[in-house]
């Protein structure tokens, strides 16, 4: 069994719990054009809709976003341990919530998107 094989399960996986948690949510989901999130070949839950971004874009990945979000938070200082590191980590994650989620990620390119998936 490939990666990309194990992956792409897992990936099916996750979206099958995902569209159980608040079932009555429409989940939208940015993709990049990893092999693994190809779905030609999967159905997709009805409460979830994906959106790849296009190729060679990291920059509308929000989860670049957030990433550099973390990494301006944390680049640059000295940390004594590896476990300070991780509980100054642990710390960025926990104050990750929807708000703040929003303004990292947040771009006019994702709501157009949004809107064009249910405009009549």
């Amino acid at each position: 069994m490939t990666t990309d094989h194990v992956c792409k399960d897992f990936f099916i996986k996750y979206l099958e719990d995902f569209s159980k948690h608040k079932p009555e949510e429409l989940k939208i989901i940015v993709i990049d054009n990893a092999a693994f999130h190809s779905t030609k070949d999967i159905i997709l839950p009805g409460n979830i809709v994906l959106m790849p971004i296009p190729p060679y874009c990291p920059e509308l990945n929000p989860a670049e976003k957030i990433w550099q979000w973390m990494k301006d938070k944390t680049a640059m200082k000295i940390y004594d341990t590896l476990e300070i590191l991780e509980n100054k980590m642990d710390e960025l994650i926990d104050d990750l919530e929807g708000d703040l989620v929003k303004s990292i990620t947040g771009y006019e390119f994702y709501l157009n998107a949004f809107y064009s998936i249910f405009k009549d």
